[in-house]
């Protein structure tokens, strides 16, 4: 089998644990609020530092990936999280689960960053957007674990025990890629981080890229820290539906999407320039559509639909974010990169979480999903100054170990 393609694959199970140890304490909630006696506003706040302090560490997370190796950085990120996990099943009261959702944003920063360099310099151009897809497609995997299988688990063995496990896991695999994980990397000597940010940050294309990316992460987040609780409290789903529903309605359609995307943005960057970034044009509106019905119907069924439609054209979005981003920038600034998307999406998802929660009772969650869904609709149209040729530049690749 092709290198690339089995290190793409010893990726994707650590992007399952990177959102799955992020996700399921969604999923577990109602648990939580009872026991920890958590307020509507402290659950905002909850998934709200994880995004703000991951946020602040995603601005250098990549460059720190180029400086010191990316696989260094990816087995250190992973077990370090992974410990994070387990000490979340200790919280007391909601200033300890706030700490350790702290160290969980610090530590899960460096992960995305480092494997999307990884995988874009793996394999080649042609296969670029299903790669990516087959990676991503962890993170849905992850999403989806989180929701109906974690709320099930913390039923059955205790909220406590759920986030024990789940440590465990990781870092054990941790310890199994120290043997089996080989990167292929960009064989230049890494600046400091100003000079690579400034360079970054004057590409043509760059802005529209790291402004379309902060609106559909807005969406992204609201939906995924609210709609549980929102699918709980407002259609009487139980606990372990709940989870199940806003997890399954979201991640399995938009894995679809991913494939979809992958496969169309590769066959039509063939003939046209612009064919990854029509490829996002399309996902947005289709997300963007069907996220207002999310927030404007009050049927159950009609809201499970509209959940699953927005989550294809999330999917075609979500596959292509890197392949664009690498027309946009430098080989060896690609993680770097996509540190400053990484900034950009989790900071306005946490003016999302905290933001949806804090209003809820003046606009509702139907209010914020409609403004949402504004939101990105009108984001597909910044992608029309995306360039559509690659830079010049490109750096050979070394193996590192």
């Amino acid at each position: 089998m092709n290198a690339g393609w089995v290190m793409v694959g010893l990726l994707w199970v650590v992007a399952l644990l990177n959102y799955l140890d992020r996700q399921v304490i969604f999923s577990l909630l109602p648990l939580l609020r009872g026991e920890l006696g958590l307020t509507d506003s402290q659950i905002g706040l909850i998934g709200a530092v994880f995004l703000w302090v991951y946020a602040t560490f995603s601005l250098f997370a990549g460059w720190v990936a180029q400086r010191f190796g990316h696989r260094r950085v990816i087995l250190i990120s992973l077990g370090a999280w992974s410990m994070v996990t387990s000490f979340t099943g200790l919280s007391q009261n909601f200033l300890s689960l706030g700490l350790t959702r702290v160290a969980l944003g610090i530590t899960e920063a460096f992960y995305i960053p480092a494997a999307l360099a990884l995988v874009t310099a793996a394999l080649p151009e042609a296969v670029r957007s299903r790669a990516v897809s087959v990676h991503q497609s962890g993170i849905y995997a992850g999403i989806l674990l989180g929701g109906g299988p974690g709320a099930a688990l913390g039923l059955q063995f205790g909220w406590r025990n759920v986030f024990f496990l789940l440590g465990v896991i990781g870092v054990v695999y941790s310890v199994v890629l120290m043997t089996t994980l080989r990167a292929p990397i960009a064989a230049a000597r890494t600046p400091d981080y100003l000079r690579v940010f400034r360079s970054v940050s004057h590409a043509k294309g760059f802005w529209p890229v790291f402004l379309v990316f902060a609106a559909i992460s807005f969406a992204n987040w609201m939906v995924a820290t609210w709609m549980p609780l929102y699918l709980f409290d407002r259609f009487q789903f139980n606990l372990q539906n709940a989870g199940f529903s806003a997890t399954f309605f979201t991640q399995v359609p938009g894995l679809l999407g991913m494939a979809a995307g992958g496969f169309a943005a590769d066959r039509l960057s063939r003939t046209n320039a612009r064919g990854r970034v029509s490829t996002q044009m399309a996902g947005l509106v289709i997300g963007g559509v069907f996220l207002l019905a999310v927030g404007a119907v009050d049927v159950a069924w009609m809201l499970l639909g509209a959940l699953m439609l927005y989550s294809v054209g999330r999917g075609i979005y979500d596959c292509n974010v890197m392949p664009v981003l690498c027309d946009v920038v430098e080989e060896h600034e690609r993680s770097t990169a996509y540190g400053l998307l990484n900034f950009a999406g989790t900071f306005v998802g946490g003016i999302a979480a905290y933001g949806a929660g804090a209003l809820r009772s003046v606009i509702g969650l139907e209010g914020a999903l409609l403004g949402a869904g504004v939101i990105v609709l009108l984001s597909a149209a910044l992608l029309t100054r995306v360039p559509t040729t690659q830079p010049a530049g490109l750096v050979s690749v070394r193996v590192e170990s």
